[in-house]
């Protein structure tokens, strides 16, 4: 049967700090795609300024609703008891870092929404190698 779905998309407000002073609200959204099965995309700003956006596991976000998660780039945190219904998601590049607090329910409501799409443990059936490696390898199907 199919889904009405092709993708998963969660708009939300997050607070976006870089210094430990500051919080700054910025418009954002989760997005997923079964054509990508195991990543998810966090896009921070206004979209019609060119947001930034992060990819990682669709897997460390989940695992981040529970527990501390992830290392280097992307490491995601679940509720702060002081803020229950939010999660860290820390970003690190060569610039610098940033905290993004994002509502949880929002998050489990998108992770719902992808798993709808995509069961966990299935990506791999939805993975296209054969595009894949002619996209790495400059040649087209």
């Amino acid at each position: 049967m199919s889904h009405p779905l092709t993708r998963a998309q969660s708009d939300v407000t997050a607070f976006v700090s870089i210094s430990e002073d500051r919080r700054v609200p910025l418009p954002s959204r989760l997005r997923y795609e079964p054509t990508d099965p195991y990543a998810v995309r966090l896009s921070l700003g206004v979209p019609t300024l060119g947001p930034v956006v992060w990819v990682f596991a669709r897997e460390l976000l989940s695992e981040g609703l529970r527990r501390p998660s992830g290392m280097g780039d992307v490491m995601v945190f679940p509720r702060h008891r002081c803020l229950p219904d939010t999660m860290r998601i820390v970003l690190r590049s060569r610039e610098g870092a940033a905290m993004v607090e994002i509502p949880a329910s929002a998050v489990a409501r998108f992770l719902k929404d992808s798993y709808e799409l995509v069961p966990p443990g299935a990506e791999g059936a939805y993975m296209d190698v054969d595009s894949g490696i002619a996209q790495l390898t400059g040649r087209s199907n």
